[in-house]
This record gives C-alpha cells, sequence and structure tokens, in this order.
C-alpha cells in the first residue's frame, strides 16, 4: 500500500522533519511512501474558472501536476501543515483547492483513501487544531476516510508545539506520542481498507 505525505511548508524545518519521521514509521510498518513538498514548487492558486468542469483539467499546467499523478495511486494521504495565523499555510489551502480540478476529471479519485493530518505551531495552543480541522474537511468534501489519533492527546491527529525552531518540535514529547497514536489508527484504518478491496475482489 501506498501512502502520499504532502509537506505544506515552503522551509525545511519542522513540518517537514515530523513528516518524514512520519513516513520513515510508515515504511518501518511495511508501507510504501512518497514524499511531496511545497517547497520550491510553482503552485498556482485556484481561480473558480470551471476550467477543470468543462475540460476535465486544470488550467494551470505548473508542479500540481506532480502531485496529480502521486494522489492518485495513493491508499493513504497524509498532509502536513505549519500553522499560519491559527489555520493551515497558504501553500496547502492552494495544493487543497487545486485538487478540485483531479476531482472533476474523476469523481472518485479520492473516494476510499485514508486521511491523517499534522499541524505544527510556534505556539503551544496556536492553531493546530483549526489547521487539523481544514485538513478533516478538505477529505469529507473528497470521500478520504479521516483519522485521528484518538482521545488523550490525538483528537483530531497529530500536533506540534515547535517553538518556531527544528530543535523545540525535536524535543516534543508529547507531540511526537501523538503522532504516534495518529500513525497506528491510520495504518490500520489502511489494512481495513486493503481487507475490504480483497473481500469486494
Amino acid at each position: 500500500m501506498i501512502v502520499v505525505g504532502v509537506c505544506g511548508s515552503p522551509r525545511v524545518q519542522a513540518t517537514e522533519h515530523i513528516l518524514k519521521e512520519a513516513l520513515q514509521q510508515l515504511q518501518e510498518k511495511g508501507f510504501e511512501t512518497r514524499f511531496w513538498t511545497v517547497r520550491d514548487k510553482r503552485i498556482g492558486f485556484c481561480i473558480h474558472c470551471d476550467f477543470c468542469l468543462k475540460h476535465k483539467e486544470c488550467v494551470f499546467k505548473d508542479d500540481m501536476q506532480e502531485l496529480y499523478a502521486l494522489l492518485k495511486e495513493a491508499d493513504g494521504v497524509i498532509f502536513a501543515t505549519p500553522v499560519y495565523n491559527g489555520g493551515v499555510s497558504a501553500q496547502t489551502k492552494a495544493v487543497m483547492d487545486r485538487c478540485r480540478a483531479a476531482v472533476a476529471a474523476d469523481v472518485n479519485f479520492f473516494r476510499g483513501k485514508v486521511g491523517m493530518a499534522i499541524a505544527a505551531g510556534g505556539d503551544r495552543a496556536g492553531g493546530q487544531e483549526a489547521a487539523l480541522m481544514q485538513i478533516h474537511t478538505f477529505y469529507i468534501l473528497n470521500g478520504v476516510v479521516p483519522v485521528s489519533g484518538g482521545f488523550f492527546g490525538a483528537n483530531l491527529g497529530a500536533t506540534f508545539w515547535t517553538k518556531d525552531t527544528l530543535e523545540g518540535a525535536k524535543q516534543d514529547d508529547e507531540g511526537f506520542r501523538s503522532l504516534k497514536k495518529t500513525l497506528k489508527r491510520f495504518a490500520e484504518s489502511l489494512k481495513q481498507q486493503q481487507d475490504k478491496g480483497e473481500k469486494r475482489n
């Protein structure tokens, strides 16, 4: 099974480090992983021109084409974002908005995939849960099965207090506990989806 990790940070900092750690843990559980980052990518903003509804492709031919291909083959998706002004980063939002073209081309593009979310904020309560909710809303709207880590520390997913540094993220034991809990449920849900697919076949 393939998991695609989408890093919504334009910097090489905490969010990228955390996502790569998550993907490494999934590899150790036997999953194939793909890492994709917005950093140094050319990503146009969705302008709601409806070109994709008529032509089944996005009017913009930029670096999103690479991500569309990765997401199409994915069984699981992880969006990881830094917290900007109490929510997801602008780059993360642009990626989610541009996925409208993928769904316009294939209404079942995301359906049945499993999704989890990671949010890293400079403050202890800087908007991590609001960011996770934005990502979960994207999942729900597009037919992705959203997964959290459950109660007692990972209610909506993995949350990190970075203190605006990579070292701060590395020292956040509670953050890594929330990541471990979320990855456990994520992996279990992926395997359940796989079992359902095998039974149907």
